[in-house]
């Protein structure tokens, strides 16, 4: 064995090992994780992992049953290809200073990346007899650019209208740009799109299904973001379809909120749609048309924060767990599709265990989606067992997006609280650290629970036989819905 030198002694004598307790907490963040993973989570990784459907085909070649190996071959590659491939925050879950603190604001700008922009307005507007007039009006007023990015643009009344405003403003010289994702808007008509068309909008299309495009048909672009002059934004959890329309009365019409923004902040969702622009069409936008020099609007700070896999790890899902990690006296959740992970199961029990006011708002029985309602049901029991309170929204379907902590921190957009959100989806979300702001959001989650069932542990697990089963099944594809 070597002997040290002399420097080399004299350098491990100069560099004294970390205190008991720095050296107990670096080892504690090194081992912790947020919750345990249970046991439907290992099954549901080994179904979704590729190496097994491999091993199964070897099987099949030595039983030489070609037809099944063929099969078999083929869903080992679609499995592969629909994968998720977000890597989840499993440690530094955990912390010790909360969201008032000095430290919070410069811990979320600079996990996610994403800095505040000073000098905003934001307004909050309630359902489409809300939201759809202003942007409408916006549209109207419009004078140098209009860009769209839409998950849902779908055929009807309020698409009608939508597609007549554009094309009218196309046709004065504007430049209109408009990006649909290939699979939530297939169902728009070919009467609108000729409309627009016709009126000179550029219209494309975001990842359209190709046999040759499979390895990323399964990443879509779930924003919605109305964008004028590159001043005005307007985004939230609402498409362009008739169900936006009205005051969420009845089932026919769903309860959904959008933002409207004007400052700064509107640039980084312009930035978004460029990029997926420049992507679908190769055209890249730039300009004063896009990006004016922006004035101050108003008083707010606002954080857009943009989500896509391609980063590798989900911004919108650091900010949630490191919101969730850090708040100390209350976490108000509204979301239609509530499927959370361990990793968010146990953030949200350890807040519960430390004296935070937990509650989560989620869609009930007028649901769209019921494999993600089977996998929200099957998640209740250790929220519940916790003390976390669950409402359901069972007036309409809820499709709002929003959580508001510790009445200063408040984040709206269009990201569920799900794996395919997090994981599969290019995102978008504004954060705005005001307690006049956040006031105004738990307002209307108070309001709102009026037209909600409040779930209890005891009903619970009393649910029926044939929820259960969907939940069995619905647990396979936790991480595609």
């Amino acid at each position: 064995m070597p002997v040290p030198t002399e420097i080399e002694t004299e350098i491990k004598e100069e560099i004294p090992p970390p205190p008991e307790p720095l050296r107990r907490l670096r080892d504690e963040a090194r081992c912790r994780t947020a919750g345990p993973v249970g046991l439907m989570t290992r099954l549901r990784c080994h179904v979704w992992s590729w190496w097994l459907w491999v091993l199964i085909q070897a099987a099949e070649m030595t039983w030489k049953r070609w037809l099944g190996l063929l099969a078999l071959l083929i869903f080992a590659v679609i499995v592969y290809l629909f994968r998720p491939v977000e890597e989840e925050p499993q440690y530094g879950l955990d912390h010790e200073f909360a969201i008032d603190s000095a430290e919070f604001l410069p811990s979320i700008a600079g996990a996610t990346d994403t800095p505040f922009l000073p000098g905003n307005r934001i307004d909050i507007l309630n359902n489409g007899d809300g939201f759809y007039p202003a942007m409408l009006d916006a549209i109207e007023r419009a004078e140098r650019s209009i860009t769209i990015e839409a998950y849902i643009y779908w055929a009807g009344e309020i698409g009608r209208r939508f597609a007549e405003a554009l094309a009218a403003k196309a046709r004065a010289g504007m430049p209109v740009k408009i990006l649909l994702d290939a699979v939530g808007s297939a169902t728009i008509s070919d009467e609108l799109l000729n409309t627009m068309k016709a009126g000179g909008c550029q219209v494309a299309w975001y990842h359209p299904v190709r046999w040759y495009t499979m390895d990323r048909a399964n990443n879509r672009t779930h924003r919605k973001s109305l964008i004028v002059d590159g001043r005005v934004g307007f985004t939230g959890g609402a498409g362009i379809a008739d169900q936006w329309l009205g005051n969420a009365e009845n089932p026919a019409r769903w309860r959904d909120i959008q933002i409207r923004i004007e400052g700064a902040a509107v640039t980084p969702l312009q930035s978004a749609f460029a990029r997926n622009w420049l992507e679908t069409t190769h055209e890249m936008i730039s300009g004063p048309a896009f990006y004016p020099q922006t004035e101050p609007a108003g008083a707010l700070a606002a954080q857009s924060i943009l989500s896509s896999p391609e980063s590798g790890s989900s911004t919108v899902r650091i900010m949630y767990y490191l919101s969730i990690a850090c708040a100390r006296k209350s976490i108000f959740i509204a979301n239609p599709y509530f499927i959370p992970d361990e990793q968010a199961v146990g953030i949200l029990t350890e807040a519960r265990k430390r004296g935070v006011d937990v509650k989560v708002m989620t869609t009930g029985i007028h649901n769209d989606n019921l494999l993600a309602r089977y996998n929200s049901t099957r998640l209740y029991g250790r929220l519940l067992e916790a003390g976390v309170e669950i409402y359901e929204f069972n007036r309409t379907m809820l499709h709002q997006k929003y959580m508001v902590c510790d009445g200063i921190w408040s984040t709206v957009g269009t990201t569920n609280f799900d794996a395919r959100s997090f994981a599969l989806n290019d995102e978008n979300n504004v954060c705005v650290y005001d307690r006049n702001f956040a006031a105004e959001w738990e307002r209307i989650f108070r309001d709102d629970l009026a037209a909600c069932h409040r779930v209890t542990l005891e009903n619970w697990r009393k649910r029926g036989l044939a929820m259960r089963l969907g939940e069995l099944v619905a647990v396979l594809l936790q991480k595609q819905v």
